[in-house]
């Protein structure tokens, strides 16, 4: 699987050895991470709104409202947009104030969105989103009807110009700090699913997937 070229606006200019170009671990943040971040420009001012996102293969599908900001923007040309998605794996806490940090891992996504119109690249894209909320879903509930579908849009981004930042390790604390008494480690962070609780009237049981 061959990794994403770097380019000048993928290579970061601090920590660049904490970059990601392959595949693999892109792809793997990217499914992971439940919320994205969708920046744009709007009359001339920085915009970044939390949606919902999911991957297929190499195209990076976004949701969003018909009468959005960024969808009414993309129907004329497309629009250049800077996805990012982050997620915080511990709590990194030095004897230093400095070097306080998190362990992370994101992913940055550049290029230029477009509204998906073909009605069957949407259907897959809307069922890509609800199995990636949770694996299943979009077999176990009523597909959209067309007042739905005529309100839902969805961006579609090629993952072309693409890279992961991954910080993954303990303390750095100075070597005359070492010595402080004060403690210092790392604070592990999940995220888990709880007991899934029944809405009302609900008869069916919990489903396989669920459990």
């Amino acid at each position: 699987m061959a990794a994403y070229p770097p380019t000048p606006q993928t290579t970061p200019t601090r920590y660049r050895e904490r970059a990601r170009y392959d595949r693999q671990t892109v792809h793997r943040i990217l499914d992971e991470s439940l919320v994205c971040h969708l920046g744009y420009v709007h009359d001339g001012r920085p915009v970044v709104l939390p949606t919902t996102h999911a991957r297929v293969d190499d195209t990076l599908y976004i949701h969003g409202s018909t009468g959005s900001g960024p969808m009414l923007a993309a129907r004329l040309s497309g629009l250049p947009v800077c996805v990012t998605v982050t997620l915080v794996d511990a709590l990194v806490l030095a004897r230093s104030a400095m070097h306080h940090s998190l362990n992370y891992r994101s992913v940055v996504a550049l290029g230029t969105a477009r509204v998906v119109d073909d009605p069957a690249e949407k259907a897959r894209a809307f069922n890509a989103l609800l199995d990636h909320i949770w694996l299943g879903r979009a077999a176990d509930c009523r597909p959209p009807n067309a007042r739905e579908l005529a309100a839902t849009a969805v961006l579609a981004l090629n993952l072309v110009e693409v890279s992961a930042k991954v910080r993954d390790g303990g303390v750095a604390d100075d070597t005359e700090d070492l010595d402080l008494p004060h403690w210092a480690g790392v604070v592990p962070l999940t995220l888990t699913p709880g007991t899934p609780i029944p809405d009302r009237n609900v008869e069916v049981p919990l489903p396989a997937y669920l459990r």
